[in-house]
């Protein structure tokens, strides 16, 4: 068994992305009659029927709570079709304590998706795109979620470049592995950021700080990873809100159009009037406790560690419930979990 802050070996491509928030703060700082006008540029997803999405029986949103999924998709055009979600968060917002709580979800994390099926998370929104995977992710989390915002490759880049950089405090373990993802983006989208030589505190561009949130070898491995990801969201969501009336233009322009999501016109005009006095007040990765599962087809999978266990303490991160009882879906998927892992 590894625990979540355990180097995890392996080389996967990871992005991390700016969301849901970058989208308020972008329109929130302006009149609403601009707002709308902005609005035209998002890609609207019409086609989810939210009835359709499953939802584990007597399980309910929290009261108070304004809940999303947000997916960082593998893809570098507005298109979403045939990615891989490599950023899966789940972002709560407390309407009472105006306060946002975030959980990211590894992208390798072993759950159910039929009663007969498992796979990583991070395969259901190439299977069946954000439907599936808010199905799944439901299902297993014992959630009731059933709006999105997906964002491709290129958004994070141009968000922390429209702020004017994120300031960040580099290790020399850091520093080793950061240029290699700076000329790898550099290639990708033709810019030309600086390498990084030695520890300190830098404002890295939008390219530098992409590159500093892909970084999964140093000491706490994919968990690290996460923390640096959310890090990186917290501190662009704090700039953005002093933008410029022209700066906050400059931006929607190129954001916008690299976001697609399934909540309405309506809530989202509601979310402008109440969250510029909203802060991000915590952060996690999820599950808190990992293994490794290496079936016979060959295949890697981290499988939470008493999923059932891990339901609970989501629940009272996210949502302040003590002693949360889970429901007789995730019993069973926590059981057949073990069952097929011998992970408990």
């Amino acid at each position: 068994m590894r625990s979540k802050r355990e180097k995890k070996k392996r080389h996967i491509f990871l992005k991390i992305f700016l969301v849901l928030l970058i989208l308020i703060v972008i329109a929130a700082g302006v009149v609403l009659g601009y707002a709308y006008s902005k609005f035209e540029l998002v890609n609207w997803d019409e086609n989810i029927d939210k009835n359709e999405i499953e939802v584990n029986e007597g399980v309910e949103e929290a009261h108070g709570y304004e809940n999303f999924y947000l997916f960082g998709v593998d893809s570098r055009k507005n298109s979403y079709d045939g990615a891989l979600s490599d950023v899966i968060m789940v972002v709560s917002i407390n309407h009472d304590t105006k306060k946002v709580r975030i959980a990211s979800v590894y992208r390798d994390t072993y759950l159910q998706f039929t009663d007969t099926t498992y796979d990583k998370i991070t395969h259901a929104f190439i299977q069946g795109g954000p439907s599936k995977s808010m199905s799944v992710l439901n299902k297993n989390l014992d959630l009731a979620i059933t709006e999105y915002v997906a964002i491709n490759f290129n958004v994070v880049i141009d968000v922390v470049d429209a702020v004017g950089g994120v300031e960040i405090d580099l290790t020399s373990e850091e520093v080793s592995y950061i240029n290699q993802y700076i000329n790898e983006l550099n290639k990708v989208t033709g810019r030309k950021s600086s390498r990084i030589t030695k520890a300190g505190t830098y404002t890295l561009d939008g390219v530098q700080a992409t590159a500093y949130a892909r970084i999964r070898y140093t000491a706490g491995g994919d968990w690290k990873r996460t923390e640096r990801q959310r890090q990186v969201l917290q501190l662009a969501t704090e700039k953005a809100k002093n933008m410029k009336m022209s700066e906050i233009n400059n931006l929607a322009n190129i954001v916008l159009p690299q976001i697609s999501t399934n909540i309405s016109r309506k809530d989202i005009t509601k979310l402008i009037t109440q969250c510029m006095s909203y802060e991000i007040e915590e952060t996690t990765g999820w599950p808190y406790d990992v293994g490794d599962y290496r079936p016979p087809n060959g295949a890697w999978y981290n499988p939470p560690i008493n999923l059932e266990k891990q339901v609970i303490k989501l629940h009272e991160f996210l949502f302040d419930r003590e002693e949360y009882v889970v429901s007789d879906t995730v019993k069973k998927i926590s059981d057949a979990i073990i069952k097929k892992t011998g992970l408990q």
